[in-house]
């Protein structure tokens, strides 16, 4: 009888703000759990891989401040029991984020790991797919066996990436491979939109994963720009190259030297796209004779945890006389609420925003009409500005995000975003990008954040200091 290798998979994974004064709860997650997993795209590779794939709990949420305590334990522990109740597992296959903050415990995944590795045993073999935008903390290379992240900016290759960590996995565990990761973490860290990495100098960097990946010495290699609005010991880039059997001394060689070009090429990242204050480019929009033209409202990016309520764009564009504009969106339940109530083709006078993010903005005043009623908020029109009011939390990663409110982004002279860097799909119907360096919980200027617990120096916090990778040491 041939006893199938049987691999677990799951995770808890989040994007965590520590700018962002909200917390996350429990029902921010959706949570999938048992069988509803075997859909993933990597249980479904892994099942052609002819293995026994073990679902356990996999939950995400949209990025945002902190985890709450309590919604963070629960989960681990769900997570927990049911790996205990599956018997014999030959891998362990993680679906993390790396950039988790959870209130009293700070960065997360080591202490799931850890408490992974203690129902497991040292010798099953953990795999971790991660973000391009973790913090990865060296405890957490300390409890893992195999760690892949993203090698996209904008993120292309997340599905890839899972089902790479899951390959990996089968292949070290067939081939009797024991592999060892080594991290080096070059005191650097940038908002993502200055790393793009289909530009330089990300593109050349990038680029070198693939060559670091063919060498004997090596299994696997990532370069992780790090989350730079998390206040935390451990942000900061990193690369991680996971050694195969005891090549970890080769492997770290080579860590250092990627690691190294990172660090020397510092200076040299940069916005893809022309940026100014919000009258700058709310200027440079009316000027273009391209249509649309999206500004990203950089500051008060919902995807990268800010809060999403900021409406000082919306303030700006009335007070320049903006005829022909969409803001997507404003967080707003209460301004909804009262939309609800007047009814379409009503006309009134509400407060917006400035109801969570309270310390980087403030509620305005503005007079329109209810253009539409929507199921996840309402359209108001103020001048010539459409606002799209909103329930709940909308990372407007997509056209599709628009429609939903019966608007069409392609219809409009100017489309306020709360994003940074634009996604593919938002990239298709863009005729000229640019990105406003607005106030929030997601300032690309970091310099104006109240870092405490960062590890310093680190650029561009700091300046004038020298840095070189640690000599190899065996752990």
């Amino acid at each position: 009888m041939v006893v199938k290798t049987r691999i677990v998979i799951g995770g808890i994974s989040h994007e965590s703000n520590t700018f962002n004064m909200t917390r996350t709860r429990l029902e921010d997650f959706k949570i999938i759990c048992g069988n509803d997993l075997l859909r993933d795209e990597a249980a479904i590779f892994l099942s052609r891989k002819d293995v026994e794939v073990i679902p356990t709990l996999y939950a995400k949420a949209l990025p945002s401040g902190p985890v709450e305590k309590t919604a963070y334990i629960h989960m681990k522990e769900d997570l927990l029991r049911r790996i205990e109740e599956t018997g014999r597992i030959d891998g362990v296959c993680l679906f993390l984020h790396g950039a988790m903050e959870v209130d009293e415990i700070g960065e997360s995944e080591s202490d799931l790991v850890k408490s992974i590795r203690e129902i497991v045993g040292e010798e099953t073999l953990i795999s971790v797919s991660l973000d391009l935008h973790g913090n990865i903390s060296r405890e957490l290379i300390e409890f893992t066996d195999i760690l892949t992240a993203y090698r996209t900016a904008p993120h292309i290759d997340s599905l890839e990436t899972r089902k790479r960590a899951a390959s990996l996995l089968v292949e070290c565990f067939r081939r009797k491979i024991k592999p060892k990761p080594v991290i080096v973490k070059p005191p650097v860290i940038l908002p993502g939109e200055f790393v793009v990495t289909d530009i330089e100098p990300a593109s050349s960097l990038y680029s070198k994963l693939r060559e670091l990946d063919e060498s004997p010495s090596v299994l696997n290699s990532s370069l992780l720009v790090g989350m730079a609005w998390a206040d935390t010991p451990s942000t900061s880039a990193s690369v991680i190259v996971v050694a195969k059997e005891k090549k970890c001394k080769e492997a770290y060689e080579k860590a250092c030297e990627l690691a190294r070009s990172y660090w020397e090429k510092r200076e040299e990242f940069h916005l893809e796209v022309e940026s100014g204050t919000i009258e700058e480019t709310v200027r440079m929009a009316k000027a273009s004779s391209k249509k649309p033209v999206f500004i990203s409202d950089s500051g008060d990016n919902v995807t990268a945890g800010a809060a999403g309520d900021i409406p000082i764009f919306v303030e700006h564009l009335l007070s320049m006389n903006v005829t022909d504009a969409v803001v997507g969106g404003i967080i707003d339940p209460e301004a909804v609420k009262l939309c609800r109530e007047a009814g379409v083709g009503s006309r009134l006078r509400i407060e917006i925003g400035g109801k969570i993010d309270r310390i980087n903005g403030y509620p305005i005043d503005v007079e329109g009409r209810v253009v539409s009623i929507t199921g996840d908020g309402a359209v108001f029109r103020a001048g010539g500005i459409d606002i799209l009011l909103t329930e709940r939390r909308i990372p407007w990663t997509t056209v599709e995000n628009f429609k939903a409110f019966g608007v069409d982004p392609r219809d409009y002279k100017i489309v306020v975003v709360k994003k940074g860097y634009l996604t593919a799909d938002l990239r298709r119907v863009a005729a000229l990008s640019l990105i406003a360096l607005s106030p929030g919980c997601t300032n690309l200027r970091i310099d104006q954040l109240d870092y405490k617990k960062i590890t310093r120096p680190i650029y561009p916090l700091d300046k004038d200091f020298h840095w070189e990778p640690e000599e190899y040491q065996e752990r």
